[in-house]
């Protein structure tokens, strides 16, 4: 069964753009041009990733995006036509997988779509490659249920959230680089921007660190990337 992609666009020609090249590919795609049709068409239709825009009519897309991350943890690709960091940092911590600014190229968004499907399809599987219950200090990830808790009280957690603390936790004490992570994490090789990685670091700080300012768990290596302190 072909994957199923929503794409929530209020420019036609672009809308019909993505969808063309996504058909192409052997997706299933769906549509919606406003906030609220994306809403009605994405619990109607469960899709396995969206591609929503920013700048939508009746419901922006950051409402939506936050609506859906409650309901759902299909991975979010956000689109938006600024180039300004401040809309892909709330984009990002209201649960985006990932975004993209206009104009882009299709091949980079097939890429990218591509990327999240698999690692999606990665997460919904148990691995065999380690413990299924990985446990730092307090912290406790059990992979196959999808779960973390710190000191046993559940943490919730993005999709993107969960993979990047599950990866470092299998590598402990490891120093990965933010295009390390990105790669291993989020799937594609991201030759610019990283702050992706920060943004997530961040989040995760602040959900499983007494201190975010001073982390005893995520830790910053300067000048080369981060680790998971055992």
């Amino acid at each position: 069964m072909a994957d199923k992609i929503l794409i929530v666009e209020d420019d036609a020609n672009l809308l019909e753009t993505i969808g063309y090249n996504l058909r192409k590919e052997g997706y299933d795609v769906v549509a919606a041009g406003d906030g609220e049709q994306a809403l009605e068409v994405a619990r109607r239709e469960k899709p396995g990733l969206l591609i929503l825009d920013v700048m939508l009519p009746k419901l922006s897309g950051f409402e939506v995006c936050r609506i859906l991350r409650k309901e759902m943890t299909a991975p979010i690709l956000m689109l938006t036509a600024k180039a300004d960091e401040t809309d892909k940092i709330v984009g990002l911590e209201i649960g985006a997988d990932d975004y993209m600014t206009k104009p882009f190229s299709m091949r980079e968004l097939l890429a990218r779509v591509r990327a999240m499907l698999r690692r999606a399809k990665m997460a919904e599987t148990p691995s065999n490659t380690g413990p299924a219950v990985i446990a730092i200090r307090e912290l406790e990830i059990d992979t196959a249920r999808h779960r973390a808790s710190l000191a046993g009280t559940a943490l919730e957690l993005s999709p993107k959230e969960f993979d990047l603390l599950a990866f470092l936790a299998r590598n402990k004490g490891l120093v990965f680089s933010r295009e390390q992570l990105l790669e291993k994490v989020w799937g594609y090789d991201y030759a610019g921007d990283t702050r992706t990685v920060d943004v997530h670091i961040r989040w995760l700080r602040q959900k499983i660190e007494t201190d975010a300012g001073h982390p005893q768990y995520l830790v910053t290596v300067r000048g080369t990337g981060y680790k998971l302190e055992g």
